[in-house]
């Protein structure tokens, strides 16, 4: 069965500084005629930035779409500085969200933030091996970022509580679970 839908025309209705918003008239397979509204939004990166405590840096800030503060691992936006890399982006903006560089950057995989409606797509790095950056990046001047450090358990704590829910950040937040398990038993079988 064929699932694709094709695309019978489309206008982009809002252009941001962040996103575009884009309407669609699509035909779907069984040949419906549909409206699809989507979000056009820049590649971006995420950072699990783990210190030599093994405790991972959480930012906290004020979301203006969800009107809460959250708690998320640090992540920005690919943007002209970057080329296109989403490895210089995750380096650019651990500099400007942390003042940190990382000795060990590296990426554990990549995914679309909500296909429904956005075509996001977040590449996630681990970044261990820390020390301060020599140069400072300036920061976004529309951010207020507070720093904080957290254990595994304690990160897994803030999930099951709801204090975090980011879905970015639970998946960073699983994935050093994953990680830390998977070490533990390579340890035991030695």
């Amino acid at each position: 069965m064929d699932l694709e839908e094709k695309t019978i025309d489309q206008q982009t209705v809002f252009k941001g500084h962040v996103v575009d918003v884009e309407l669609q008239h699509v035909k779907t397979p069984q040949g419906n005629i549909a409206t699809r509204e989507i979000v056009r939004h820049a590649p971006a990166i995420a950072l699990l930035v783990i210190d030599d405590d093994q405790k991972m840096i959480l930012e906290k800030q004020w979301r203006a779409p969800v009107q809460n503060i959250t708690w998320e691992i640090p992540a920005g936006k690919l943007d002209e500085r970057d080329h296109g890399d989403a490895r210089h982006a995750a380096i650019r903006e651990l500099n400007e969200e942390t003042r940190l560089q990382a000795g060990e950057l590296t990426k554990i995989t990549a995914f679309y933030s909500s296909v429904g409606f956005c075509d996001e797509y977040l590449t996630l790095y681990q970044a261990r091996n820390l020390k301060p950056v020599e140069h400072a990046l300036p920061q976004d001047q529309d951010e207020d970022i507070k720093l904080y450090r957290f254990s595994l358990d304690e990160a897994l704590k803030m999930i099951e509580t709801g204090a975090i829910e980011d879905s970015k950040t639970i998946v960073a937040v699983y994935y050093w679970q994953a990680q830390t398990l998977a070490q533990k038993l390579k340890e035991n079988h030695e």
